[in-house]
């Protein structure tokens, strides 16, 4: 079993570079829309001497047709999205002769997140057709047990929250 998996939040670094590939001459309609970012997530921490750290890393992305169609429409330098994909590297030949390589995440799901731009309007969606819900039997109503009482915090505590009691005595 394998699992090429990779789920990104960061803010797009470059407007993206949108191309088409040929795949058909007599039918442009049928050609492939290829769109191609870079994307940088950044991660915070404290070194040990209690000083803020930010590690930032770049990431190429790569996006297919109507997934592309949203990227050109909506992505544009500084948005903040969510990606989901898998890892791919690819390898070819420079002007040199050297064989180089590059590692890419191939977007299945991109999701905008974020402020809209000002002026942007909304854009109207339709939702899928879902069917009718369907209606499955009820356990019978069970009164319920004693509440365990939820610890109070005084609200100018900055540590760390005392623990919940725990509700179950599950053996993991």
């Amino acid at each position: 079993m394998a699992l090429n998996k990779v789920m990104l939040i960061g803010n797009v670094g470059n407007d993206p570079e949108v191309r088409y590939l040929e795949s058909n001459p007599q039918n442009p309609a049928t050609n492939a829309k290829v769109a191609s970012f870079r994307l940088a997530t950044t991660e915070r921490f404290r070194d040990r001497n209690g000083e803020l750290r930010e590690n930032t890393e770049w990431h190429s992305i790569v996006v297919w047709r109507s997934n592309a169609d949203v990227v050109e429409k909506f992505v544009h330098k500084g948005s903040q999205v969510y990606i989901e994909g898998k890892l791919r590297t690819r390898q070819w030949t420079d002007q040199t002769g050297n064989k180089r390589y590059t590692t890419e995440v191939v977007a299945d799901t991109i999701q905008l997140l974020g402020k809209r731009p000002e002026g942007e309007q909304p854009q109207s969606v339709q939702a899928p057709v879902t069917p009718a819900p369907v209606s499955y039997p009820t356990a019978p109503a069970v009164a319920p047990g004693p509440v365990a009482p939820q610890p109070q915090v005084d609200p100018g505590y900055q540590g760390p929250l005392p623990a919940a009691e725990p509700s179950d005595d599950l053996p993991f």
